[in-house]
């Protein structure tokens, strides 16, 4: 398997070189490198900032009264109304209950009926020409001319006439008299007016002898020391580093987690420092985490572990300073098992431990 990538390796290094640029200067045969853009140099820099200012502090001095005596007025003299009710008597109004009004009666039109002679078509008179027989050949000596007269035609036409057009004749109808009773008043209301006197009383009240006042006194500013991070060098500069060829295919790492569980043992640690975490300090690369559980257990679980564990990895190494932008996890359950131990085959412990394991590989940033 390696022989093959690095066969591979060689071949795309070989194409690479005529096809792309701003590939390594002078590279060793044998040798593998990965594409990497440096990362933004920080560094932590001290600043002392005033994080109080200097501020006057005022204290007051309360004014001092004295209490004096003094008759005021509590009650203002007024005016007291007393209310007498009218006095009211019931009177007859008449009144008009319905008015009188005029009924109208109809008197239809009548009608009669005449005659009328019309001339229908005028009295007529003109030149007619007949034919007659003769000897001659011309027709037109044997025409004879005669004036002829029609009398004008007519005709009688009947019609209705109007001999008394409609009327209209009155009715009179009396009005109904009634009358109500009315309350109306025989004493109008008054108003009595009572004269009410003013009243007093003695009151105490504090006067002001000396006014309040204000002593200052000088409060000093507060300074701290804060750490901040300034850019110390810009990155984005693309570099090839060399790596061992073998770091770009999977490796896989002796990482051990508790039964169904994503945590980090304190050894899987260690050898996550002494692997993972020495590469990513020493070069500028990326790589992807790739997490694989057995086949036991339910088939969605296990990927759902897998994925928490390689996030578990990631979550450590963001810990101990490492970018999560150069980091990649994936999990992928038992879909990548490396032996027959798949569902319902029955396999050794040490047969199924090789399917739960933690691989990783370099990769271009």
């Amino acid at each position: 398997m390696k022989t093959r990538l690095l066969l591979g390796l060689t071949f795309l290094l070989g194409y690479g070189v005529s096809q792309a640029q701003n590939l390594p200067a002078n590279p060793d045969p044998g040798k593998c490198y990965v594409k990497c853009i440096t990362k933004d140099e920080f560094k932590d820099v001290e600043e002392t900032i005033e994080v109080y200012p200097a501020y006057t502090k005022l204290q007051v001095v309360p004014a001092t009264y004295k209490t004096i005596e003094e008759r005021v007025l509590v009650t203002e003299a007024s005016k007291k109304f007393v209310y007498v009710p009218a006095v009211y008597e019931t009177v007859s109004v008449p009144y008009i209950k319905k008015e009188g009004r005029t009924d109208l009666s109809i008197n239809p039109a009548t009608f009669g009926s005449s005659s009328r002679t019309f001339e229908v078509y005028p009295k007529t008179s003109g030149w007619e020409y007949k034919e007659t027989a003769c000897d001659s050949p011309n027709k037109e000596d044997c025409v004879v001319a005669c004036f002829v007269e029609y009398p004008a035609q007519s005709r009688d036409v009947s019609y209705t006439t109007l001999a008394n057009d409609a009327t209209t004749g009155s009715i009179p109808v009396k009005q109904v008299p009634a009358s109500y009773k009315k309350r109306v008043v025989k004493t109008p209301a008054r108003m009595d007016q009572i004269d009410i006197p003013a009243t007093y009383s003695t009151i105490k009240r504090q006067v002001l002898v000396n006014p309040a006042t204000t002593t200052s006194v000088k409060v000093p500013s507060k300074m701290s020391t804060v750490t901040r991070t300034v850019l110390a060098k810009k990155g984005g500069i693309t570099t090839w580093e060399e790596v061992d060829c073998g770091l770009l295919s999977a490796n896989v790492l002796p990482i051990f987690y508790e039964t169904g569980s994503a945590r980090i043992t304190p050894a899987s640690k260690k050898i996550i420092d002494n692997n993972l975490l020495t590469l990513l300090n020493s070069k500028p690369v990326s790589i992807e985490l790739m997490s694989h559980t057995d086949s036991r257990g339910n088939d969605d679980f296990n990927m759902s572990l897998s994925q928490q564990r390689a996030n578990s990895v990631v979550n450590y190494l963001v810990s101990k300073g490492i970018s999560r932008s150069r980091l990649s996890g994936k999990g992928y359950g038992e879909s990548r098992l490396v032996n027959r131990c798949s569902n319902g085959v029955e396999c050794s412990a040490s047969q199924h431990q090789k399917n739960r394991r933690t691989e990783f590989r370099v990769i271009n940033n």
